[in-house]
Order: C-alpha cells, then structure tokens, then sequence
C-alpha cells in the first residue's frame, strides 16, 4: 500500500516525483545548516563556558572582598561607599542573522568609573572588591551576548534536528514508497493491456479464421447444390441436338 493515498496514475507520478526531488533538496539545505548551526553553536558555547568561568571567579573575589570589607569595615560604612557609584555602563543592542537566526550583538559603550569614594576612610579589601565588580561589569554585556547566542542557536539547531529527521526518516521514505507503488501499479497494468491486446488479437484472428472456413464450406456447398442442376440442364440440351 502507498505512504501516500494517490490514485496510480501517471500525473500523480509526476507530482509525487517533483516532491520527492524537492524534500530530498530540502533534506540537503536543511543538513547542511544543521552542520553550519552545530559548528557556530560549539564555538560559542566554548567562548561562553570560558567566559563564564572567569567572571564567576571574579564574583567569588568581589564577595570574597566585600565580605571582608563589611567585618573590617562595617556594613553601614561599606553602603556608605557604595552610594558614591553613580555611573555605569550604556548598553546597545542589535541584531545580527546566522543561518536565519537573529543573535544579539551587545556593545558597551564607556565603563564604570574607576573610584569615586575617597580611599582615606575605606579598607584596602574594599578597592579590591570595587575592582572585580568593575571587572565583572564589563564582561557582562558579552557574556549575556554569548549565553543569548548559545540559547538562540541550540532551539533553531533542535527545530532544524526534527525538520531533518522528518524529511529523512519520514517524507522521503514515504514518497519513495508512493512512487515504487504507483510505477508498479503502471506496470502491472500495462502488463494487464498487452496481454488484453493479444487475446484480443488472437480472438480476432480465431473469428477471421472461423469466417473463413465458413464462407470456404458455404462456397462448396454452393458447388455442390449447383453440379446436378448443370449435368440435368447439359443432358436437356444434348437431345435437341
């Protein structure tokens, strides 16, 4: 039975034909952007996983130093500080296309200032900590950028995964299996013709033939009613004579 529920016949074969070349084209396209979004997904992935790590060793640092700074310090002097900070970075979004996929492109424009509070009243472990979260906000808007990025190119690569194992394991099989049904169906058929074809012509000779020897018989016969009427009329006129 077909994949597919067509009537076998020849346009229908035709039709199925041109979809059978057009989802194995697709199956093509949709490989090779399949390599193309795991080899860009791979690459920024590493980017974002080493990314990531730095700037979670720089927030243990930053902790690590603000904690210290809270004991040395104490927590209201520490907050104290903290209201000094009045600047940070502006942020600019745009979008970039990889193989149909929109990824944000993160530009950062200007850094958080250096120090702003006056280093006379504070600890030394409170500049070390104001210095990682420094850090830290200025990779920030790149790690977002790459962890949006891996995000953005793992969904389009599973849609793009199931496009391809539909086109392969699914459509292709069965309009192949449509198109063999539909060529056999044609097949058998003409088959079905030819031998009609020549039982037609045998039986048509079969009658010729019979016709045939009928009219032969019917012309002998003929001969035969006919001889005694000659001998009689031949012996009638051989007396006048």
């Amino acid at each position: 039975m077909p994949a597919v529920s067509v009537a076998p016949t020849r346009s229908n074969l035709i039709r199925i034909k041109k979809d059978l070349q057009f989802a194995r084209e697709g199956y093509e396209i949709l490989d090779r952007k399949r390599e193309a979004l795991t080899n860009e997904l791979v690459r920024v992935a590493k980017e974002a996983d080493t990314l990531q790590k730095e700037v979670w060793g720089l927030l243990q640092t930053a902790y690590d130093a603000m904690e210290e700074a809270r004991l040395v310090m104490g927590s209201d002097h520490v907050e104290w500080a903290a209201l000094a900070v009045n600047k940070t970075v502006d942020v600019h979004l745009r979008l970039r296309g990889i193989m149909g996929v929109a990824i944000p492109q993160i530009e950062a424009r200007g850094e958080p200032p250096k120090l702003l509070y006056s280093p006379g009243d504070t600890a030394a472990v409170l500049d070390e900590a104001t210095a990682a979260f420094r850090a830290v906000l200025l990779r920030a808007p790149q790690l977002a950028m790459l962890t949006s990025a891996v995000w953005r190119l793992a969904n389009e690569l599973k849609k793009t995964q199931r496009r391809v194992n539909a086109l392969q394991h699914i459509f292709i099989p069965n309009y192949e299996a449509t198109v063999q049904f539909i060529v056999s169906s044609l097949e058998e058929r003409e088959r079905e013709e030819i031998f009609r074809l020549k039982w037609l012509k045998t039986k048509m000779s079969k009658q010729a033939a019979e016709s045939r020897d009928s009219q032969s018989v019917a012309a002998e016969e003929e001969l035969v009613v006919a001889s005694p009427q000659r001998n009689g009329r031949e012996r009638n006129v051989a007396p006048a004579l």
